[in-house]
């Protein structure tokens, strides 16, 4: 069984370019929760690699300064698929200059979308956003509400399946297989599963057999490869107790 590991977060993307997944204009999913369990290094070792016009797939883009703001800052993301997107004033400033093309999702949809796509799902239908601006030039049906009988208008959402994903998580094995550490679970796994192919940054490496399969929450074969480094455990809004 060949390992898996890399030497550093710029190593996880050799070859990439040549094989036809690191290009510009790619779609790239990447997981965590503002500023809790997103691959802080990975991000900026994409970032290094100079490739332009990418579509991000992301609940939020970062603060201005890490996660996918530093993205922004050097005008390399197109598009951002996203649910919430509050802490970034770049990304307000690009947004509402048009120089930025933004998706806004429900958070429940877009969890699903990346969950479907994943699945290999190509669609679903969901309530969430009938009736607003989220359901524009979307196809819409109406079904039974299971259990209860009552007809519902329901919109269709496809699902979300990118050329490269970029995930978190707290411990690995030389095979790939992941463990999260709880919140930093937040899309991590759903993300691991929906791209052709995906890269794991961790804390931990620990010899191969060392986990127990119950413990593991992303199955390795979803890894291509996976890099060990030091993370910023940085706070994305600082409250004090007021006297």
């Amino acid at each position: 069984m060949a390992s898996k590991v890399c030497n550093s977060p710029a190593d996880c993307f050799d070859g990439l370019a040549h094989s036809g997944i690191l290009k510009d204009g790619m779609m790239c999913m990447v997981g965590g929760f503002g500023l809790c369990g997103i691959p802080e290094q990975l991000i900026i070792a994409l970032r290094d690699t100079g490739v332009t016009g990418l579509t991000c797939v992301s609940n939020n883009a970062g603060v201005d300064d890490w996660g996918l703001g530093l993205l922004l800052q050097t005008k390399q993301i197109k598009k951002m698929i996203s649910s919430y997107v509050g802490e970034n004033e770049e990304f307000a400033r690009q947004f509402l200059s048009n120089e930025l093309e933004v998706e806004f999702n429900p958070q429940g949809t877009l969890a699903e979308r990346v969950r479907a796509g994943g699945a290999g799902i190509p669609a679903f239908f969901t309530a969430t956003g009938v009736g607003t601006v989220v359901a524009e030039g979307k196809e819409t049906r109406t079904f039974a509400v299971p259990n209860g009988g009552e007809e519902k208008e329901f919109v269709m959402e496809s699902g979300l399946f990118g050329d490269l994903a970029l995930v978190k998580a707290a411990k690995a094995d030389e095979f790939g297989n992941l463990v999260y550490n709880m919140t930093a679970r937040n899309f991590n796994p759903d993300m691991a599963t929906a791209a052709r192919f995906v890269i794991a940054e961790v804390d931990e490496i620990v010899p191969a057999g060392s986990l127990h399969p119950d413990e593991i929450h992303t199955p390795g074969n979803y890894i291509d490869r996976v890099v060990q480094t030091v993370s910023e455990k940085r706070i994305e809004q600082r409250t004090v107790r007021t006297s």
